[in-house]
């Protein structure tokens, strides 16, 4: 008996892994992924801060890399992602929403700020 409740009680722990991620923040969080990236495709011609597309870059990284660390699997994130990324890709620079998407991922993920600014200065 205590063998098939370790077992249930197994199953309920590794299958609540996506706790930490509602689906609601998922799509959030893909949707600013795809901001992201493209903010670091500009188009042609569009003016920007390179800084600006360092922590672009730097904090779609942090984003994946949390959701793989809560148990997101990579092939479902990476999906998400590339859905976002076309429907932003050849957007224009739109400082509000990367703002707003900056604050998101600052409350979702613990140290989220702090992630971001380590990850930007190793990119050199």
């Amino acid at each position: 008996m205590k063998k098939y409740l370790t077992l249930i009680l197994t199953f309920f722990i590794l299958t609540s892994a996506h706790a930490d991620m509602s689906n609601s923040d998922k799509s959030k969080a893909w949707d600013c992924v795809g901001i992201y990236m493209a903010n670091y495709f500009l188009p042609p011609g569009e003016e920007f801060e390179y800084g600006m597309k360092e922590k672009s870059i730097s904090t779609a990284k942090v984003l994946k890399e949390y959701a793989l660390e809560i148990g997101i699997p990579e092939k479902d994130w990476d999906d998400g992602v590339n859905k976002a990324v076309d429907k932003h890709y050849g957007s224009k620079y739109d400082e509000a929403k990367t703002e707003k998407c900056h604050t998101f991922v600052e409350a979702l993920i613990p140290n989220g700020a702090e992630r971001v600014k380590k990850v930007v200065q190793t990119l050199y």
